[in-house]
């Protein structure tokens, strides 16, 4: 359990979360007693991953679809929390883009999309909850969502391994920023999970099962329990590092094309 925390305490926004890792990490925040403000893109998956973690959990979730990208919305997010369960403590940007593209073609328009919700979205939520919680005095935690391409080159990937690598980095420098007010800060970085995206490559459990050295990709459940960790009492005197969470991948980084 979360320690000293129950519902009225503990609220978190995670944006991207109607399935996958996203999903996974709600379903576990909800596990250990956190009151949840889920976010989506998609108001279908919005719903139905609300309904569900209310059903199995009894009203622990507040589903809010929106554009994750948007700084307005993003405000709003937090005003929604505030107003249904009282306060905000944990922001988990879960939110994010991957477009592939050679980087010698690579156009305009996907850098654009690939910045605005990875970075930009990230950022502004990691601002907009950060001042609530030091309007609150309560202390709380901002986790990113990294990725091994901000560690190891990946083909096709050069503007997502970028914004991945950047997120990193933001968590460092905002420890300089928010420690003072009791938040911390800190990073995953997922490398290959088998997500329902992912499923629908038939090639890519046994393509990562191959080159991962434990032997199979991560399941969403692998990322969630690291990201709790990292966001609860446990984690407290942890902030500005990124912990990876890859079966050992980024060690010996085959590449998945050859």
């Amino acid at each position: 359990m979360l320690e000293n925390k129950n519902v009225k305490q503990q609220v978190a926004i995670v944006t991207g979360a109607g399935q996958g890792i996203g999903f996974a990490i709600c379903r576990e925040l909800a596990r250990q007693g956190v009151a949840i403000v889920l976010n989506d893109a998609d108001p279908a998956l919005t719903e139905k991953a609300m309904n569900q973690l209310n059903n199995e959990f009894t009203d622990c979730c507040l589903g809010v679809a929106g554009n994750a990208a948007d700084v307005s919305f993003i405000r709003e997010l937090v005003r929604k929390a505030v107003e249904h369960f009282g306060r905000v403590t944990i922001a988990i940007a879960n939110a994010g883009i991957t477009l592939f593209g050679d980087f010698l073609t690579y156009t305009p328009e996907a850098l654009q999309q690939v910045m605005e919700l990875n970075l930009r979205g990230s950022f502004f939520l990691a601002q907009a909850v950060a001042q609530q919680i030091i309007k609150q005095q309560t202390g709380g935690s901002i986790l990113f969502m990294s990725s091994v391409t901000g560690h190891q080159a990946h083909k096709n990937l050069a503007a997502y391994g970028m914004t991945k690598a950047a997120l990193e980095m933001l968590a460092k420098n905002l420890v300089v920023e928010l420690s003072a007010y009791g938040i911390t800060v800190n990073a995953v970085a997922p490398g290959a999970t088998l997500t329902e995206r992912t499923a629908e490559d038939l090639n890519y459990e046994n393509t990562w099962s191959t080159i991962t050295p434990m032997g199979r990709p991560a399941s969403p459940a692998d990322i969630a329990h690291a990201a709790v960790f990292l966001v609860s009492e446990k984690a407290r005197h942890i902030t500005g590092q990124t912990l990876i969470i890859d079966g050992g991948w980024t060690s010996v980084s085959p590449s998945p094309y050859e």
